[in-house]
């Protein structure tokens, strides 16, 4: 499996696939490569890179204290330089869309644009409260299909999904043992993760300011209970070429598959062609 060491001596694991834009692809906060598995096949003529973060997926578990954006910004550009890359666009999923801000800030100069997946520089409470809620801690449920069900039952924001797709997600997030559901990363992320959410949220809209002259795509759940209509607003009003798609039945975070998603990003890999 292809991974690269960090300059902390943590290994970092990474695929890609296909061959001309570059895109890096950056799943959410506790995810990993295969949060893009549905949207892949949609995207032809881009080079799709994509990485676990450190403590997710198949990179190496570290220091919990080093599970921060910032951190998880600085492992990127490792990535980034490690294949050679030296400008590329960014996919970002909620997390992976807070990242992108970081590395607008400190490295714009290898960005050929950014979409953002739900995300953007406010993040409502009730969705905040929502992860405080099972970051870190394996679900209740003991089987894939027993929490494939439970989505279908209780995950009200997601409409008209097919059990197959809930299955495959759980797959994707959970691993099945004897004992129950795992999480497919380390729980001490827990710690970093709500250490954060506990001090006053940092003003981030300098941030989003620094993809001034980027195109920029912003695909919102129309149920999404971590970015608002009034912020997607905002950004619209700050970056006028914003190209932006609002996903019917979709709660945090839209699968990217969706027609209105796909269109998004279409339009938005156009511009940098």
């Amino acid at each position: 499996m292809p991974h690269i060491t960090a300059a902390d001596g943590t290994r970092l694991y990474y695929e890609e696939a296909g061959s001309g834009l570059p895109v890096l692809a950056l799943p959410g906060l506790t995810r990993n490569t295969t949060d893009f598995d549905h949207v892949a096949a949609h995207l032809p003529g881009v080079r799709l890179i994509r990485m676990d973060y450190r403590g997710r997926g198949r990179s190496d578990w570290a220091d919990p204290a080093t599970y921060t954006v910032p951190q998880e910004a600085q492992d990127a550009l490792a990535l980034l330089d490690h294949l050679g890359v030296e400008k590329t666009a960014i996919l970002g999923t909620s997390r992976g869309g807070l990242i992108s801000m970081v590395l607008a800030m400190i490295a714009k100069d290898r960005l050929l644009g950014v979409a953002l997946n739900d995300i953007g520089p406010v993040i409502e409470n009730r969705g905040l409260s929502v992860i405080k809620d099972y970051v870190g801690r394996n679900p209740a449920q003991k089987t894939y299909a027993e929490a494939a069900e439970f989505r279908d039952r209780n995950w009200v924001h997601f409409k008209n999904v097919p059990m197959s797709r809930w299955l495959q997600e759980v797959a994707q997030h959970y691993e099945e043992t004897d004992k129950g559901l795992v999480i497919r990363y380390d729980p001490a992320l827990r710690g970093p993760v709500l250490a954060a959410f506990d001090t006053t949220p940092p003003d981030l809209w300098p941030l989003f300011d620094a993809f001034d002259g980027l195109p920029l795509a912003l695909i919102r759940g129309a149920n999404s209970d971590l970015l608002s209509v009034k912020t997607a607003d905002e950004m619209a009003r700050r970056h006028p070429g914003l190209i932006r798609a609002e996903v019917p039945d979709r709660g945090h975070v839209p699968f990217l598959d969706e027609p209105e998603a796909v269109a998004a990003l279409h339009r938005w890999l156009e511009e940098m062609q």
